[in-house]
């Protein structure tokens, strides 16, 4: 029996299940890249509160969508108009895609992922994306997905650590 791939919209009432796959994601992608000691202190319960309010909000240009495999949630991704400062107008950004471990490789990302690329595309001429520079794999995929580095870098100070991100950009 093949296995079913679903792409839908985040609902409220998906939230447990994305802050799930959201600490779950971040443990197994990022193992190795910051520090295990934050790794491990991630708080499901914690992401809950921040996912149960964020997808409440009303009146935002921007969604989410989660990714189902055989009825159970295994990733996850977002997108809106672009956080950055110094983006063009018309930029939509991708703001996550995520997949547990177990998923990687299945089609569940490259399934979020045409998703989100469709809606940007409906109303932005151009998206970025930023990635943490150490994630060769993430890199890849969003290469192999015609995105490109466009050059621009950030840090993400978290106290005891600091994540170097890199932007990548596509053109509609």
């Amino acid at each position: 029996m093949a296995v079913q791939i679903l792409v839908r919209s985040a609902t409220a009432d998906d939230a447990d299940e994305i802050a799930r796959v959201h600490i779950e994601s971040w443990q197994g992608a990022y193992r190795g890249q910051i520090p295990d000691e934050y790794l491990d202190s991630l708080s499901i319960d914690k992401r809950k509160l921040v996912w149960r309010r964020s997808l409440r909000l009303e009146g935002r240009d921007e969604t989410n969508w989660v990714v189902e495999r055989d009825g159970t949630i295994v990733g996850f991704a977002g997108a809106g108009r672009t956080r950055d400062d110094d983006a063009e107008e018309g930029t939509g950004e991708i703001f996550a895609v995520y997949v547990v471990a177990p998923h990687w490789d299945t089609g569940a990302g490259r399934a979020l992922i045409v998703e989100a690329m469709g809606w940007l595309r409906e109303r932005f001429t151009r998206a970025t994306l930023w990635v943490l520079d150490t994630n060769d794999r993430a890199r890849r995929f969003y290469e192999k997905a015609g995105w490109a580095p466009d050059g621009a870098t950030k840090d993400d100070d978290r106290e005891s650590f600091v994540l170097r991100e890199v932007r990548y950009r596509i053109d509609s």
